[in-house]
């Protein structure tokens, strides 16, 4: 059987999302690389697999999907090959719902909060050699700390966000925290012994170690 194959390196934090939840469990998959800088994403050939002209794709057999976070909860149904890899916790309907809340408070809340930090101290001097605005950095950071208020709080009464396990929930937010991650920024997390904790736990997984080695988004 042909692997699956992901458009897009794991550069790119989306699709770094995707080849997690391969990794969880144990999928093998090709990588196609998506020339970025030439525009390669917005050409006819990658808008077929992608109508919105972003990264990444996914294609397994004669499926092709878009959306990382879709892409994944995918991959986590069709390939979990044990009850360990559930990690949407699909059979136990309260555990499920509590894996949905923390990973729609991350497209809705964690993720807004944090991207502009992400494109200012990451994305910008990698693409386009500019230095961060700092006044945009500090408002965005003043935003992320009320929401790292809520996840010190959450994460006060159990190690991961869903529960006492990791879930795709964490895994969620594996991608865009790992670069914040390599910023002057990360300190922020010195003031949340909780979430901190989280992390490094989060970070000890096996897949996020070796998907986390091929992020470095260079000039």
């Amino acid at each position: 059987m042909a692997p699956v194959k992901v458009f897009g390196s794991a550069v790119f934090a989306n699709a770094a999302r995707v080849m997690a939840c391969l990794e969880e469990v144990r999928v093998e998959y090709e990588v196609v690389e998506v020339d970025y800088m030439a525009k390669e994403h917005k050409g006819l050939k990658h808008l077929a697999r992608n109508p919105f002209g972003q990264i990444p794709a996914f294609q397994d057999g004669d499926i092709m999907l878009f959306e990382s976070r879709a892409i994944s909860k995918y991959v986590l149904r069709k390939y979990a090959k044990s009850a360990q890899d559930d990690l949407l916790r699909e059979g136990n309907p309260e555990e499920a719902a509590m894996v949905d809340v923390w990973t729609e408070v991350e497209v809705h809340h964690y993720l807004p909060a944090m991207a502009p930090i992400f494109y200012e101290c990451v994305v910008y001097p990698a693409r386009l050699g500019t230095t961060p605005d700092q006044k945009v950095v500090d408002e965005s950071l003043e935003k992320f700390k009320k929401v790292l208020d809520v996840y010190e709080a959450r994460l006060s009464k159990s190690n991961y966000l869903a529960g006492d396990f990791f879930s795709f929930a964490d895994l969620n937010h594996f991608p865009f925290t790992f670069h914040i991650m390599a910023t002057p920024h990360a300190s922020v997390f010195d003031m949340y012994p909780h979430v901190k904790a989280w992390w490094e736990r989060v970070m000890e997984r096996p897949s996020l170690k070796k998907i986390s080695a091929h992020m470095e988004i260079k000039a």
